[in-house]
């Protein structure tokens, strides 16, 4: 029976003392300290995608439910992620993938069912951020003209600007010369946002915080919404972000989690609650269409957001990088080197070049949210973790643990299946509504 360093640190020391063995890798592994960790989890949950939670998450919910559910989910997706970081040392390795832990624990077939659900939820997670990114750039671009170019024109733009971050910032770790500059940027636009939120709440007198629609259109909806409160909380990558913790690896990844839940969902919760609050139910998809105040607080905001995502994009879709760096760079290079260079710009091409097509081509922006909430971060966040915690303590966990983690499985299953129907419904309906390439 495997063992695991869950209910203490003691086994990722050892493994450390004996040496461990780490799969091989062309990023780096063990390099940075749990709070450099804790800020990027700060910064990257409080992204561009909170300007959409407001319509998202609370409109659908309403107070009392929606409130809840923050709550709730929120609670259960820390507990999820801290279990998760418990099983980073089994059997004296350090698992510095989640289909790798997933792979040794139920064999190759667990391995790549896992890849698939990361993958796709780290590809439309992507294709997400290039499509706010793009609506930011044109909101600004509708402030000073009133003719303004077609949202494909600033797709393309934000792609390529992705692509050149991602090619010159290749790894995490190396993110920690941008960390500064991207807290910067996310006080910038939470500031201006709050201010002109509570401005324009107390001035809206006619607020309608009614949840609309037929009843069952309320329960798909509401259960899109669930799936989006998942994705504001967790991102089904802890094992890669906590690959480039130092050790304690697993003690250090529960104190940036702590960060995280705390100081970093005070954050995006924040916007959310208050986005809904100013405006009610019929809250904007993209929350600066709504915003009053001067010209410059519109461009201040978007402008920050914008660039703000570029930082929060990357720590998202690194696995990818990864595995393409890790099959096509000579791992005995630096990451710098000619040959190294030539194959991560053919790599990063392929994949934002893809992205962004696809983007352009389908511009639904809740839709992909809800999408990677449902069939790919509930298995991902609530399910493997238990199921690997009931294959390596056996009948040794006790009873009631085992209750537990049976428990979520089930329960994450059902969740599972009934907010990608809703997810799926939203996607078809949105597809009989708006044409190929549509400039929304």
């Amino acid at each position: 029976m495997a063992s695991s360093s869950m209910d203490t640190e003691a086994a990722g020391q050892d493994s450390k003392g004996s040496g461990y063995t780490v799969a091989a890798t062309a990023h780096a592994v063990d390099s940075d300290s749990w709070q450099q960790v804790g800020l990027l989890l700060m910064i990257g949950f409080n992204c561009a995608y909170v300007l959409s939670f407001s319509n998202l998450m609370m409109a659908p919910l309403g107070w009392g439910w929606g409130v809840a559910c923050l709550l709730l989910v929120g609670a259960a997706a820390w507990y999820a992620n801290w279990l998760l970081a418990g099983l980073h040392f089994i059997d004296g390795q350090r698992f510095i993938r989640y289909r790798d832990l997933m792979g040794f624990v139920f064999g190759r077939k667990m391995y790549y069912i896992t890849y698939f659900l990361q993958f796709a939820t780290l590809l439309l997670c992507n294709m997400g951020f290039i499509l706010l990114g793009a609506r930011a750039l044109k909101a600004i671009n509708v402030e000073f003209t009133h003719t303004p170019a077609r949202l494909q024109w600033f797709i393309t733009a934000t792609g390529i600007v992705y692509f050149a971050f991602a090619y010159f910032v290749p790894t995490i770790s190396a993110m920690r010369n941008w960390l500064a500059t991207s807290a910067v940027l996310t006080l910038a636009y939470d500031i201006a946002l709050f201010a002109i939120l509570i401005r324009d709440g107390k001035s809206n007198k006619q607020k309608d915080y009614n949840v609309h629609g037929s009843p069952s259109e309320k329960v798909f909806n509401a259960l899109g919404a669930v799936a989006a409160i998942l994705v504001c909380n967790t991102s089904g990558l802890l094992p890669e972000i906590q690959s480039t913790v130092r050790e304690p690896a697993v003690r250090g990844t529960r104190r940036a989690l702590l960060l995280q839940y705390t100081a970093g969902v005070a954050g995006y919760y924040g916007v959310s609650v208050a986005g809904y609050w100013a405006y009610g139910s019929s809250v904007s998809e993209y929350l600066p269409n709504e915003l009053g105040g001067p010209r410059w607080a519109a461009v201040l905001i978007n402008a920050a957001a914008f660039l703000q995502s570029i930082v929060s994009q990357h720590l998202f879709v690194v696995p990818i990088h990864e595995a393409m760096d890790t099959h096509l760079q000579r791992l005995d290079e630096g990451m710098f080197s000619r040959y190294n260079l030539t194959r991560r710009l053919f790599a990063r091409g392929l994949m934002f070049g893809f992205n962004v097509f696809v983007t352009a081509l389908f511009p639904f922006m809740g839709d992909f949210v809800n999408l990677v909430g449902s069939f790919a971060l509930v298995p991902l966040t609530f399910m493997f973790p238990s199921m690997v915690v009931l294959k390596i303590k056996g009948k040794s966990g006790g009873r009631w643990s085992r209750l537990w983690h049976w428990g979520i499985i089930v329960f994450s299953t059902v969740l599972c299946v009934a907010t990608t129907a809703a997810a799926v419904r939203l996607i078809f309906n949105n597809a009989r509504i708006y044409h190929f390439f549509a400039d929304m």
